[in-house]
């Protein structure tokens, strides 16, 4: 399987997984100059921007220990942009982590809330 397909697999799961606990979707694979946020969601007026890390196995480490302070960072720049662009009314904000673990038929979601 192919990063990108594996990626893409990922997002699915994790939209699902999302929905399925109460969160609205808002927009997906959106794209700024500083990357793309991955998912964007809300759930009790709070808006919540979602990195989805996909991985097959954790010999080079774990999904979530992939997102280096300078991503961080880029996911925080990309999302000023997108709530200047989209004006949405929201009470609060926060970035959380989906880390998805696929190895063979094993799959392992870990969803962390606040992560930075």
């Amino acid at each position: 399987m192919m990063n990108k397909e594996l990626g893409r697999r990922g997002e699915e799961i994790a939209v699902r997984y999302l929905q399925k606990k109460g969160y609205g979707l808002l927009d997906r694979n959106y794209y700024t100059r500083f990357g793309e946020l991955d998912i964007i969601c809300e759930k009790n007026k709070e808006l919540i921007f979602v990195e989805v890390k996909t991985r097959k196995s954790v010999k080079y480490g774990s999904p979530e220990e992939s997102i280096t302070a300078k991503k961080r960072e880029h996911l925080r720049k990309a999302a000023l942009i997108y709530i200047d662009t989209h004006h949405r009314p929201f009470q609060g904000m926060r970035f959380d982590v989906i880390a998805i673990l696929l190895e063979k038929e094993d799959k392992k979601i870990n969803h962390i809330k606040n992560a930075f």
